[in-house]
């Protein structure tokens, strides 16, 4: 079974290809989530688009369309940038499994590009797994998978949000994309809290405070590094769908 769309198909097309053995694949990459001056609200989801299309030359899989809205409330202060509800994330992801689930499908992956997210992941397994009990589903553990691909590559003091790490594969996957000469260095320390533009407000609570939107040294990043840090994430995901 080549690695196929399910939006292209027929419903009968689709019905050879839903069986209890296909391993489905859900990218889920935000449309619409603030990534600094220098990448486009649509990051995420170029990201998970181009993953994905590369992972399709190492397995076979059916993918569904990009799930481009979920819990993303670090960014809500900055323009542009939409979260769902942690219910309501955790509901769409559920509920779509659920349905896939109706024609026998048993195997779900989420190749999932966010950090808050894997929160959302970790439930919806939970209420999956308790209700459909020989149902397999994983995920991307994107903070783990990240910090191990881009292990001895990385300059920059800190961050984790279109920084150094995260530039640097736009600019190996997508370069027309980033804006370099909009990059600027912006790290303020590290918080549990969401990123604010309000000094103030972080002085006086568990937010980062980040004028730009980033939060690293995105001036460092290069498309060797992200050569690299892509093809080392690709082993990652290989593996973990290879485990599922």
């Amino acid at each position: 079974m080549p690695i196929c769309s399910l939006e292209n198909l027929t419903w009968p097309e689709a019905e050879q290809h839903l069986t209890r053995n296909a391993p489905i694949v859900i990218p889920l990459g935000a449309a619409l989530k603030e990534h600094g001056k220098h990448l486009p609200l649509n990051n995420d989801k170029i990201m998970v688009e181009h993953l994905t299309r590369k992972l399709g030359e190492r397995l076979d899989f059916i993918v569904l369309p990009i799930m481009h809205s979920s819990y993303y409330p670090a960014f809500v202060e900055y323009p542009g940038s939409v979260s769902l509800s942690f219910q309501t994330a955790v509901a769409v992801v559920v509920e779509t499994c659920k349905s896939l689930a109706n024609y026998g499908c048993r195997k779900f992956y989420v190749l999932n590009t966010g950090v808050s997210t894997a929160k959302v992941l970790f439930k919806a397994k939970e209420i999956l797994v308790a209700e459909i009990p020989d149902l397999r589903f994983s995920f991307t553990d994107f903070k783990a998978a990240i910090e191990s691909a881009s292990s001895g590559l990385c300059e920059q003091a800190g961050g984790g949000h279109a920084d150094e790490v995260e530039t640097s594969m736009m600019l190996y996957l997508i370069p027309e994309v980033v804006r370099m000469s909009r990059a600027e260095p912006d790290y303020h320390g590290d918080k549990p809290g969401p990123l604010t533009r309000d000094e103030q407000k972080s002085s006086n609570s568990d937010a980062v405070y980040s004028p730009t939107g980033a939060w690293g040294d995105p001036t460092l990043a290069t498309a060797q590094k992200g050569e690299m840090i892509v093809n080392r994430l690709l082993d990652w995901i290989e593996n973990d769908i290879r485990n599922l």
